[in-house]
């Protein structure tokens, strides 16, 4: 299948043979699945001190004092003295279930689901209801996926990308993504005031510069190729992130992804 090549000005430079990888099927299973073993891949465990809420003198007063058996704390003329301690559900008293660092939070995924997951969705780019049922603004004369020529890898400023991806007819997209969405409540007054739009990927073979240009723009992220991930394509487990790939980076993408697709055909 020919699909159109445009240049830096918006305009058809040439046609190009699309890679096999974008005929393979919308598998929105393997992609959630991969997605969230891949994120857990960088979960950092967490357990909590073994004596927190436990250094204390407190000591059960037994029987025989028309009181509750629970522990209390020794001594007498200071605030804590006969006050619980020691158990659970208590002023400064330990977690009733805390956190282990023995949890394991590390999800395991089969090499041939990881593949399968990633050739998935870099067909849903090329899928225009995907993208657009994900919240993207596409043009409804734009046809997808968007390939540039390779001059879009030498693009070092966050304005003259900004300009580039105007010219490509992505004006909608980049609104959408500047606008983003008030928050309000206990997030606001922890700093989170916005949540931000994912916005376009953009998919490279080598980077000129183009990472400190998308770095500029909030919401749009640039990544090689080769190092391409569910992740990247399906934020939120949620595939058809609107791509922008560059002439080179179609070829450029990993080669065990092409012979798992090529296993596939035959």
């Amino acid at each position: 299948m020919k699909v159109a090549v445009y240049d830096l000005d918006g305009k058809e430079a040439e046609k190009t043979e699309l890679p096999v990888i974008f005929s393979y099927d919308y598998r929105p299973d393997l992609i959630q699945k991969a997605f969230y073993a891949l994120r857990s891949h960088s979960i950092q465990r967490q357990g909590r001190d073994p004596m927190a809420g436990m250094r204390t003198s407190a000591l059960s007063w037994n029987t025989g004092r028309g009181v509750a058996r629970m522990a209390r704390v020794k001594g007498e003329g200071n605030s804590r003295a006969g006050q619980a301690g020691g158990v659970a559900s208590v002023v400064h008293g330990r977690q009733t279930h805390h956190p282990v660092a023995e949890k394991i939070v590390y999800q395991n995924l089969n090499r041939k689901e990881r593949r399968l997951a990633l050739v998935s969705a870099i067909a849903a780019t090329s899928n225009k209801d995907v993208v657009t049922a994900r919240g993207h603004k596409v043009g409804n004369e734009a046809t997808l996926p968007i390939i540039v020529n390779d001059d879009i890898e030498s693009v070092s400023k966050a304005k003259d990308l900004k300009t580039v991806l105007a010219k490509l007819k992505l004006e909608d997209e980049l609104q959408r993504i500047t606008n983003g969405k008030a928050l309000s409540g206990t997030s606001r007054l922890r700093g989170r005031t916005k949540k931000q739009p994912v916005g376009p990927l953009i998919v490279v073979a080598e980077d000129k510069g183009i990472s400190n240009a998308a770095g500029g723009l909030p919401g749009i992220k640039a990544v090689l190729a080769r190092n391409l991930s569910t992740l990247d394509l399906a934020p939120g487990a949620s595939a058809g992130r609107l791509t922008v790939w560059s002439k080179s980076a179609l070829s450029a993408l990993p080669k065990p992804i092409y012979e798992r697709v090529s296993v596939i055909a035959t």
